[in-house]
């Protein structure tokens, strides 16, 4: 009796859950399938099977849209940007969550207001300032404003977990001799790895997929990661929407395999930084 009101109550749940899900595998089916297909085949019917599958579509929108370069673009800019807003974040979000730092909570609070503000507010100016420089049409330009969009979200993120830590280890390696370097690197990464994982996640996701950034500050067609690879399938009077989605598979299959995998460490290290914010 107690199980079966357990499970009434418990219904409208895994009806949500499956709605949720339907909403967002649905779409991602339909990429797949619409990749088989030619232009008009998808124009006459995009909701249903492809009535020969075209998996030549792969090749061509691999060889068309240059994808071995620009996957190589996008692997340098990521794994760069992921590397540097780790190394920022963490040390920022260690000074704020265990330095007692003199306005600590007002700077945190700047970090959450940094993560809401639209980056298209200083896409312009920052042109002209990194035309300055000569950083357009550079892959280390593009590192530094992905690193600096996304280093306050990496640290809040982190502060948030590293507050919750527990004191008492921290303290007894004080009681040791231990510094501020020595204990950010003995007690605090191996107990905030999660944190620090999702954060990478969350970074590397963006990098991959940004395309704003990369289309205005990569003007040269040797440099562009791979999130502009969709461009070459645009048609003086359309586009080949067969190409298109056998190309945007292609870029979403490492980003697919990559959350699979960690996707309990991510989900983890999200909602236990969240908790603890």
């Amino acid at each position: 009796m107690f199980r079966t009101r357990r499970t009434i109550s418990t219904l409208p749940n895994y009806i949500i859950l499956t709605l949720l899900a339907i909403f967002a595998l649905v779409p991602i089916l339909l990429l797949f399938l619409n990749s088989l297909k030619s232009t008009a085949e998808i124009n006459l019917s995009p909701f249903t099977l492809p009535q020969e599958p075209l998996w030549d579509n792969f090749v061509t929108a691999w060889r068309e849209g240059n994808y071995a370069n620009t996957i190589k673009n996008s692997a340098i800019l990521t794994g760069f940007t992921v590397a540097g807003v780790i190394v920022l974040a963490g040390m920022a979000a260690y000074a704020l969550a265990r330095l007692n730092l003199k306005g600590g909570n007002v700077i945190s609070f700047y970090f959450l207001i940094g993560t809401g503000v639209p980056a298209q507010l200083f896409i312009i100016p920052l042109f002209y300032i990194w035309k300055q420089l000569g950083l357009i049409n550079s892959h280390f330009g593009l590192i530094i404003i992905y690193i600096a969009l996304q280093s306050p979200f990496a640290t809040y993120l982190l502060r948030s977990y590293m507050v919750a830590l527990p004191q008492d280890f921290i303290d007894a390696a004080r009681i040791d001799g231990a510094s501020n370097v020595q204990v950010l690197r003995e007690i605090i990464l191996p107990l905030s790895w999660p944190g620090f994982l999702t954060a990478a996640l969350v970074v590397g996701l963006f990098t991959w997929n940004e395309f704003l950034f990369a289309v205005t500050f990569l003007p040269g067609t040797d440099l562009k990661p791979i999130s502009t690879s969709l461009y070459a399938f645009q048609q003086r009077y359309g586009r080949d929407w067969g190409l298109t989605n056998a190309g945007s598979v292609i870029m979403i299959v490492p980003v697919l395999i990559l959350f699979l995998l960690l996707q309990r460490n991510f989900i983890e290290g999200l909602t236990q930084g969240g908790l603890k914010a």
